[in-house]
């Protein structure tokens, strides 16, 4: 991630830029419509920036002692260099510094290869989210 940064925050309203991220990704371009909810407010927000610019972000909560990462989502203009892969990362090592042993996600079904090369391991049934296909996946920190 050579002449990129990354912020760790706590709270959307903290982090304008994830946002602006996943109003663009997921709203604007996949067509999701219920994007943000009151997770938001309690969850660890993860922003990559190349140089000022906001291009990928996730996020990360605790759901039951395990610590969900969602939300992953990178500009069109810097897919394929690994930016996703690098907010998973810091996700987990967050999630590891705070204890966790476990990760599970939420994975449409079209990214569930990118998952899967992270070491997710896909259960249960598949499901809908919105119109999207969903399959539940998790890692072993």
């Amino acid at each position: 991630m050579s002449g990129f940064t990354m912020k760790i925050k706590t709270g959307l309203e903290n982090n304008p830029d994830a946002k602006l991220i996943r109003e663009n990704v997921f709203i604007h371009e996949q067509g999701f419509e219920n994007e943000f909810d009151d997770i938001d407010k309690k969850a660890v927000h993860c922003v990559v920036y190349d140089g000022g610019f906001p291009v990928a972000t996730g996020r990360m909560f605790d759901c039951d002692g395990t610590a969900h990462i969602g939300r992953i989502a990178v500009v069109k203009a810097y897919r394929g260099r690994g930016l996703g892969s690098a907010v998973v990362g810091a996700l987990e090592d967050f999630s590891a510094s705070k204890g966790y042993k476990q990760c599970a996600l939420s994975a449409q079904l079209r990214a569930e290869d990118f998952y899967k090369k992270l070491g997710y391991e896909p259960f249960g049934e598949i499901y809908k989210d919105e119109y999207c296909p969903h399959i539940m996946m998790k890692k072993e920190l």
